[in-house]
């Protein structure tokens, strides 16, 4: 497999821990260790103190897959395999699709989900998430009319990274049978699941209503744990997973100890982690479209339906990466351009999950006014 230089994680790289103002980020702000312990049940919190630094179970404690199992309806532990996110990515695509099979990816998306299938050989095909009247939208029709005698799999990501676009129940469903209708797998996800600006319309994981469906969940944004490294994969087909659980052997072969106990914690207090992380989205998405109406002259805001992420336009002629590297170099600002994520528009990313996001947004706002002159 020849993969090519993951875009956005080469960015990272270079700039997330060297640029004072982060206004990209995707996760939520972080726990200290203290504070989760702080809010650990007694059960946890007495793993945690016996704990041993050995080896794990291969696909993850018992008692840490039960409390995933519990998020999706219908499945138990044996439907559960742990992973780092990324790896669950690399696993579920590795475990299902061969060289020459069609894949339709949802785009723009995080680079993996479309560049793994890519790299084993794959042909991907693009379903775009487009701007109509001031929402996005993904066209169901143009998906239906992708699929061809080749297609495997279809791609999706809801809420959706870097839109925060959310689709309707009944459009979802609609994918749902598409995808059922034509036999193919459908690998869902789902890692801004929970951070939905109105709980009503949270869509079910893709997991619970098709037998064909391969789950990607984890810590790292909606709880603001990505130290832990958290992630799982959650279908109905155990064939799937058993073939996943075997690939697991090659890459990290099990989970850290310490990491899968403080999951257990996490996930055990989930609701008070949640309420927390999205009265601060709330609070800081009310901030960025103030300031982004204020500067509709230069800006133009589609507003998002879930996550902690939008993707604003630049209007005029100012090609975006330009426009970012100028933020970071004399600003100290960092936002993400859209290029990044396989977007041929004029967009950038924003995140707005983080406690310093205040800080970073006004640091923006001097970048914006000093641009205006």
């Amino acid at each position: 497999m020849k993969l090519p230089a993951f875009k956005i994680e080469r960015y990272f790289a270079r700039y997330e821990f060297k640029t004072e103002f982060l206004l990209c980020p995707s996760d939520c702000e972080s726990f200290s260790l203290s504070e989760l312990l702080q809010m650990a049940d007694t059960e946890s919190l007495s793993l945690w103190k016996n704990l041993r630094l050995g080896y794990t179970e291969s696909l993850g404690h018992p008692l840490l897959r039960e409390e995933i199992a519990a998020l999706y309806t219908g499945l138990s532990k044996e439907d559960v395999l742990l992973a780092v996110p990324e790896e669950g990515i690399f696993l579920a695509f590795n475990g299902i699709l061969e060289p020459g099979d069609h894949v339709i990816a949802i785009s723009p998306a995080y680079q993996s989900l479309y560049s793994i299938p890519e790299g084993m050989g794959c042909e991907v095909s693009y379903w775009s998430v487009k701007e109509k009247n001031g929402e996005w939208t993904l066209d169901l029709d143009e998906l239906e009319g992708m699929i061809r005698p080749a297609t495997k799999m279809i791609v999706v990501n809801f809420p959706h990274n870097p839109t925060g676009y959310l689709p309707e129940k009944k459009d979802f469903l609609k994918i749902v049978d598409i995808a059922s209708r034509h036999d193919l797998y459908l690998f869902s996800d789902e890692m801004y699941r929970f951070l939905e600006f109105d709980e009503m319309s949270r869509l079910p994981s893709a997991c619970t209503v098709y037998e064909k469906a391969v789950t990607l969940g984890g810590l790292s944004k909606a709880f603001g744990l990505p130290g832990l490294r958290m992630g799982w994969l959650a279908a109905q087909d155990r064939e799937i997973l058993n073939i996943t659980a075997q690939l697991k052997d090659y890459t990290t072969i099990c989970g850290s100890s310490p990491s899968e106990i403080l999951s257990l914690m996490s996930l055990r207090a989930k609701e008070k982690i949640l309420q927390r992380n999205r009265a601060l989205i709330a609070s800081n998405l009310e901030e960025i479209e103030t300031l982004f109406h204020k500067h509709d002259d230069l800006l133009h805001w589609v507003p998002p339906k879930g996550g902690s992420i939008a993707f604003p336009a630049l209007k005029g002629n100012i090609p975006i990466e330009a426009f970012c590297q100028e933020a970071i170099d004399q600003y100290g600002v960092l936002i993400i351009p859209g290029t990044l994520f396989g977007s041929k528009e004029n967009r950038f990313r924003v995140g707005f999950g983080r406690a310093t996001f205040s800080e970073a947004l006004k640091q923006f706002e001097v970048f914006l006014n000093n641009r205006k002159g």
